[in-house]
């Protein structure tokens, strides 16, 4: 599946669940299966499963979501918002057709010996497909994902297949669709033709052959050099595909570039100046000289005999020749090159058909060939040559070589008859580069992938020769080959045929029904649209029919980087042919899981590690923590140890969230909650920190850069709460009286902080910003996930005295107060913090500000004691100049652990104070 659209629309009232229609529901009523039906529309039974736990056991017991996750997402989806406050669905989708599905169902089919019709292996296809998209479903809706899973866009659907039908005629009418024979990626196990996003690139060993071809005539070189009759004069080829050499129609050099005659015996080749003596090193023959050099454009007249077959070739001179590698001439097997098709092409040159559809040759090319699979042929066409005497040299050659990416396979280039998208027909190529320059590319390298993919990219071919696909839906002419004239008008009554009965109305249907009489003279097509083409047109046939959507324009593209060549350029390409825009605003591509060490997962490598397996033993939102904490650009990491350590950063923020709510026990925000002005300085600051936090992490999640986010509230959790500020508030948590000042301050402030961090953690640890969420005292919504980022925060005024850098200093130095504790601690001088005595000599600037916390600068440091001196001398560097370190000589009172040199009953005066008397009173920490 593909996370295929996310929208952000202008703040509105929610709209209603969009349900099937009345018509779409009788469509698949007519299927008359009530398995499928049932599939479709989700059975009340499949939503009574998805009742959701979540989280790693720890020692307290599992983590346990309180609610049926499938609840959640019926009122989600009705209240789609994000934190922004935008209408954002996210519309999940399923591209159903092409030779995947297909080939699985041949393989079953072949496994329970059973022929079936083409209509019938089409519903078999259907239904494979189903299965294959409810299991998927369960994973993401397990995965806490967000969606209308009852009504996801399947491109199978039959309202879909119509509108991408409809994305054909549109596309047809701005005249920029055309039939043609030339050589596109062809599988001979496939049988079909290839889209580029279908072929790998893969370093492959081919016997290369260095190959001459005999000159027919050798007139043209005796007023270059006098030559006798009896010379044979050959120009010497060099091709990694011997297969190829039957199909020769042409070779062909470079006008600037000087070729050599190289005698060897009572021989001549003819080779480029520039790699005579590399080819004759390979050769290892010792006796050879130069007759003379030629320029390339001086060659005139000059015809060939095929080595195979003793056809005539021409030599035919264009720049598109190197002399980098080979001999700096090319052999042209025009059915076999897109290159060699387009210099042919340009010189009225045919190719020449030498291999069927399943790579064999055909009968009549050559005695020794008939039969034989071009990639089994390499020796045999060797052994030809040499018989032939025009085999010069032979050799292994390295190289990277297109492979099928579903067999794993070599493809080849094979001329057939296709229909192409014409990238330079009516502009497109170069409208479509400037669309691309109003996309955001995440990351920025994507821009230059993209543009560098538009540039070189020849004719998209659409068609494809199998079963399972949306059919091109066109009459053409059995002479001409020309489309019928009618063909837009015909098309969208197709449309509406296939929008009530699916893809085999076409297969169906009669064509004396649209054509009358005249119907003798067209056929229909029977190719179907290359699946890219189902899937780059969604935004058009998915997005643009959906009523409550009220801008069309899709917000984000996410998908894995291989989707440069597959769908984000299938989409750029159909949106500009259609509309002359982008059909996105910002495209994010994703690198693939590896291993600890970097390696691809593989079943032999047994590095698998399956992504339900983790759920199962960690939760979902261990999964999705790591995800977010990831650079999802690049490759990405997984092994136990890393997900050990995403356990312990999801630990940290958990217990910062247990520490927040049970803290708030007993709070009633409506009739506790303090206004800022009442408040202590210490709490204020943290909320200060809070709000400078959040604008941060907002910040991120609206730049997609989520890594960030996570380090974000880990630091805060870990640093500014853990660390500092939930350590110091423990003593007024703890010891003062229940409905204080000092105490409601901070209680205000956990709950100001923890309204704040369950927003920012819903996005990635939905399932523990739910239980949270409920958890938090007050009124509220029902869910966490149709809120908007907390507003309540505020931040401290620069022009306060106690400002952020104030406490920013006051923090720096309580660092290094614990440095001198642990010291302590190591030297057995003290146990706890509570049992220090301190002396610091401070420089003038921190002791100043020290000053202001007055006798609550120990409730700060967390000791029972602490003297604070200037120093005589100031370094500006340096906050602490001498300490001196001891243990308080005195009582620990039993309940705030504070040290005093008397004490009753156990109880310090303090602490009387708080249970029988007015209680403590604070204004800064």
């Amino acid at each position: 599946m593909k996370n295929k659209f996310n929208l952000n629309l202008p703040k509105t009232k929610f709209p209603m669940k969009a349900n099937l229609s009345k018509n779409e529901l009788n469509i698949l009523k007519k299927w008359n299966d009530d398995n499928l039906y049932q599939i479709i529309l989700n059975s009340k039974k499949e939503k009574e499963i998805f009742f959701l736990h979540d989280g790693p056991p720890y020692a307290n017991g599992n983590i346990h979501i309180g609610h049926a996750f499938n609840k959640i997402l019926k009122d989600i989806i009705i209240k789609s918002k994000n934190m922004d406050g935008y209408n954002s669905p996210f519309i999940p989708g399923w591209d159903c057709h092409g030779l995947p599905i297909e080939q699985k169902v041949e393989q079953n089919l072949n496994n329970l010996n059973k022929k079936v019709s083409q209509s019938q292996f089409r519903l078999e296809c259907r239904k494979y497909a189903l299965k294959q998209i409810k299991k998927q479903k369960k994973d993401f809706i397990r995965l806490g994902i967000f969606a209308d899973w009852n009504n996801p866009y399947l491109t199978m659907s039959f309202k879909t297949e119509a509108n991408i039908i409809r994305t054909f005629s549109k596309i047809l009418q701005n005249n920029h669709i055309y039939k043609g024979e030339k050589p596109v990626h062809w599988c001979i196990t496939c049988c079909s033709s290839l889209a580029e996003a279908e072929v790998d690139y893969i370093n492959k060993k081919s016997l290369s052959l260095y190959i001459k071809f005999k000159i027919v005539n050798i007139d043209f070189f005796k007023k270059f050099y006098n030559l006798k009759n009896n010379f044979i004069i050959s120009l010497l080829i060099w091709t990694t595909t011997p297969w190829t050499i039957p199909a020769n129609k042409a070779l062909a050099i470079h006008p600037d570039i000087n070729y050599q005659l190289v005698k060897i015996n009572n021989e001549i080749i003819i080779i480029a100046k520039n790699l005579v003596d590399k080819i004759m090193k390979k050769s290892k023959i010792l006796d050879w000289n130069i007759l003379c050099e030629i320029k390339g454009n001086l060659f005139k007249n000059i015809f060939l005999y095929n080595p195979i077959n003793n056809n005539i070739s021409p030599l035919i001179i264009t720049n598109y020749i190197s002399e980098k590698s080979g001999t700096g001439i090319v052999h042209i097997a025009p059915n076999h090159g897109l290159d060699d098709y387009n210099i042919c092409n340009k010189n009225n040159i045919k190719g020449i058909n030498i291999i069927n559809k399943k790579g064999f040759f055909i009968e009549g090319i050559h005695p020794n060939l008939d039969g034989i699979n071009i990639f089994n042929s390499d020796k045999i066409i060797q052994l030809i040559l040499t018989k032939n005497n025009s085999l010069f040299l032979s050799e292994n050659y390295l190289h990277s070589y297109p492979y099928c990416w579903r067999h794993k396979i070599p493809v080849i280039f094979k001329a057939t008859p296709q229909w192409f998208i014409s990238m330079d027909q009516n502009n497109l190529r170069n409208l479509t580069l400037k669309t691309m320059k109003k996309v955001v590319w995440i990351p920025n390298w994507g821009f230059n992938r993209m543009y560098n993919m538009l540039i070189n990219r020849p004719d998209w071919c659409i068609s494809r020769q199998r079963f399972w696909g949306i059919p091109i839906p066109l009459f053409i002419h059995k002479k001409t080959q020309k489309i019928h004239n009618n063909s837009i008008k015909f098309i969208e009554l197709i449309a509406k045929i296939i929008e009530k009965k699916g893809i085999q109305a076409w297969w169906d249907l009669d064509i004396k029904h649209f054509l009358g009489i005249d119907a003798i003279n067209y056929k229909k097509v029977l190719d179907v649209l290359d699946v890219w083409f189902d899937s780059g047109s969604t935004y058009y046939s998915v997005i643009s029919h959906i009523k409550y959507l009220k801008e069309k324009k899709i917000d984000m593209y996410l998908e894995g980087s291989d989707q440069y060549r597959g769908w984000f350029i299938s989409s750029l390409i159909i949106s500009t042919s259609i509309k002359n825009e982008a059909p996105y605003k910002t495209v994010i591509s994703h690198g693939f899981t590896v291993d600890s060490q970097g390696k691809k997962m593989s079943k032999s490598l047994g590095n698998i590690i399956h992504p339900q397996k983790i759920i199962n033993s960690l939760g979902s939102d261990i999964l999705r923590l790591w995800v977010a904490s990831t650079d999802y650009s690049n490759e990405i990491c997984i092994s136990e140890n890393i997900l050990n350590k995403i356990t312990e950063i999801y630990r940290r923020i958990r217990n910062t969230a247990r520490f927040l709510l049970s803290n708030l026990n007993g709070f009633i925000p409506e009739e506790n909650m303090l206004k800022k002005k009442y408040m202590l300085v210490l709490d204020k600051w943290i909320i200060s920190k809070t709000k400078l936090t959040q604008n941060d992490i907002i910040n991120d999640y609206n730049n997609y850069n989520i890594k960030n986010v996570v380090k974000k509230i880990m630091k805060f959790c870990s640093i500014d709460m853990s660390s500092f500020y939930l350590e110091i508030i423990k003593d007024r948590q703890y010891t003062f009286k229940k409905n204080s000042i000092a105490r409601l301050s901070s209680q205000t402030t956990l709950y100001l902080i923890i309204e704040a961090l369950v927003r920012w953690i819903a996005p990635i640890l939905s399932f523990t910003a739910d239980e949270i969420w409920n958890y938090i005292p007050g009124k509220r919504s029902k869910y966490v996930f149709t809120e908007e980022w907390y507003s309540k925060l505020f931040e401290l005024s620069s022009y306060e005295i106690m400002n952020n850098n104030y406490w920013d200093d006051l923090f720096k130095l309580k660092i290094e107060v614990n440095k001198i504790i642990e010291y302590a601690r190591e030297k057995n001088i003290i146990g706890s913090s509570l049992e220090a005595n301190i002396i610091l000599y401070l420089n003038k600037n921190i002791y100043n500000k020290l000053l202001l916390l007055g006798n609550e600068l120990k409730f700060f440091l967390l000791v029972s004691s602490v003297t604070v001196i200037k120093s005589k001398k100031d370094c500006n560097n340096i906050l602490i100049n001498k300490f001196k370190i001891t243990k308080f000589i005195g009582k620990k009172c039993l309940r705030c652990w504070y040290y005093y040199i008397e004490l009753t009953n156990n109880i310090c005066n303090r602490c009387i104070n708080n249970i029988k008397g007015t209680g403590e009173s604070r204004l800064f920490v």
